[in-house]
């Protein structure tokens, strides 16, 4: 597909006379277009969970979620992963990130990376990718080269394929098992797809991190049991999380945190079951993680 038939690419008609707005009037047309993404993410529900499923099966085989994509597309992918260690006490294997380029083009474009069909199966080949591994690739244009290198390096490895793009007919799709289209339309600034695609990319990137480790019992109703207490703040965070999940008071919670050398799940359960640590770690194996299935 020619890059100036993609939606992504096209001139939003409620923004041809931007550059002689003011201020405000900028802002309020950012706004305007920023509230029709939920609605275009929603349609694409039913192949958001196909993801998600597939997530939770690697999950639950040792396997991994590996994010693969350029530019904007990749930094997503890294940030969503970034952010599951200290939520959800996930080891950085768990949820990668591979962003055409390598670290540097995180903050600096690595010229000619993204264009490279090779490069994204040499990235998964570095991580020695299995087929209990699901690779999610993501491209707002969807039709990034890495990506489609990745995916089908990743299918030949009979890991299960995932897509992300912000455009119908997308080329990726045609090499994921599952493809999500969310079409969010033209930019406010044409063709800058950190902007609707981006925050497009990044609701769905929270769906499926966040839902595939409630699937696997990082979540006791809606607190985040599974905390890592990295700093001061989360420590805080973690002593309030098992005051509520407990209904226990601010010393309990924080005796009980100590004692389970700050494992934020462990201690609520040694607080609800009045177990030792040990015991309470047992019960936690049998029910592998899922609190409730202990209370």
């Amino acid at each position: 597909m020619e890059l100036d038939k993609l939606a992504t690419e096209q001139r939003n008609e409620n923004t041809m006379n931007l550059d002689t707005l003011s201020t405000m009037e900028i802002l309020q047309r950012m706004n305007q277009e920023d509230q029709t993404v939920p609605l275009s993410v929603r349609k694409e529900l039913g192949q958001i969970e196909k993801v998600v499923k597939a997530v939770i099966h690697s999950f639950n085989q040792g396997g991994r979620l590996i994010y693969c994509g350029a530019g904007t597309s990749g930094r997503l992918g890294v940030l969503d992963a970034a952010e599951c260690v200290p939520t959800f006490s996930a080891d950085p294997s768990m949820v990668q990130g591979l962003v055409a380029g390598g670290a540097a083009a995180m903050t600096v474009a690595v010229e000619g990376a993204e264009d490279s069909l090779s490069l994204g199966e040499e990235d998964l080949k570095k991580i020695h990718l299995t087929d209990k591994d699901t690779v999610l690739g993501i491209a707002a244009s969807g039709r990034t080269p890495y990506v489609v290198g990745a995916l089908d390096y990743a299918g030949k490895t009979g890991a299960v394929t995932a897509s992300l793009a912000c455009n119908k007919n997308a080329v990726i799709s045609r090499h994921a098992k599952i493809p999500v289209e969310v079409e969010v339309g033209p930019e406010v600034l044409t063709g800058s797809t950190r902007l609707k695609s981006g925050t497009a990319q990044k609701l769905v990137l929270n769906m499926i991190s966040t839902a595939a480790m409630i699937g696997i019992g990082k979540v006791y109703k809606n607190l985040m049991v599974d905390v890592r207490p990295t700093n001061d703040k989360l420590v805080e965070r973690s002593k309030s999380i098992i005051m509520q999940a407990a209904g226990c008071s601010y010393e309990t919670a924080a005796q009980a945190l100590r004692a389970a050398d700050e494992n934020v799940k462990l201690a609520i359960v040694m607080v609800l079951t009045n177990l030792s640590k040990e015991e309470a770690q047992s019960k936690l194996a049998q029910a592998k993680g899922f609190i409730r299935k202990i209370i």
